[in-house]
């Protein structure tokens, strides 16, 4: 597990069992209160996180793994990019990722006649792995909610300008013969 990994499941949590999990899905909703709104905002280095909330469908997929559908929504504060001012920004993201146990065959890469690793753009995830006998569903959802935030957000109607970083004459690239012109001069 990686530093952000634990760091988002510290800010919001929720822990499912996977031995109570049975191959009837269950539907799960979860939401941030204000300590995990505050610690998200922290974390994703926003103004603030008004809402976030997901429904999740939590159900066992194939033997021993299991599969976390659902929809994140949610509302947060960030600073303009241009005025500074507060932009009121949407989260609205699909969640649709498959757990496995550590070792599990199931979690292993494809791979073609050749030796090369068969990854399919368009395809599902390769499935993530736990350890022990929980997922974070929380953290899932958090780390799903950040995919959607706006890293350049800017009031409406705003754009940038009056700023010109150079001219065009000054882009242009000189001649590397310029620096002969005065060489042989009599």
């Amino acid at each position: 597990m990686t530093s952000k990994e634990t760091r988002d499941s510290r800010e919001f949590s929720y822990l499912v069992k996977v031995g109570h999990i049975s191959a009837n899905p269950v539907q799960v909703h979860v939401e941030a209160d204000e300590r995990e709104r505050a610690g998200l905002a922290d974390l994703w280095q926003v103004e603030a996180v008004n809402r976030l909330s997901a429904d999740l469908q939590i159900a066992r997929w194939k033997k021993d793994g299991v599969r976390i559908k659902g929809h994140v929504s949610g509302e947060l504060v960030q600073a303009c990019v241009v005025t500074l001012e507060p932009v009121v920004s949407h989260i609205d993201q699909e969640i649709d990722q498959i757990f496995v146990p550590e070792g599990s065959k199931l979690a292993r890469i494809v791979l073609d006649g050749a030796g090369e690793m068969v990854l399919d753009p368009d395809g599902p995830d390769l499935p993530e792995q736990f350890t022990g006998d929980t997922i974070d569903a929380g953290a899932l959802v958090a780390e799903f909610a950040a995919l959607d935030i706006d890293p350049y957000p800017k009031k409406e109607g705003v754009a940038f300008s009056g700023h010109i970083e150079s001219k065009a004459e000054e882009d242009k690239k000189p001649s590397p013969f310029a620096v002969l012109k005065d060489w042989k001069k009599d």
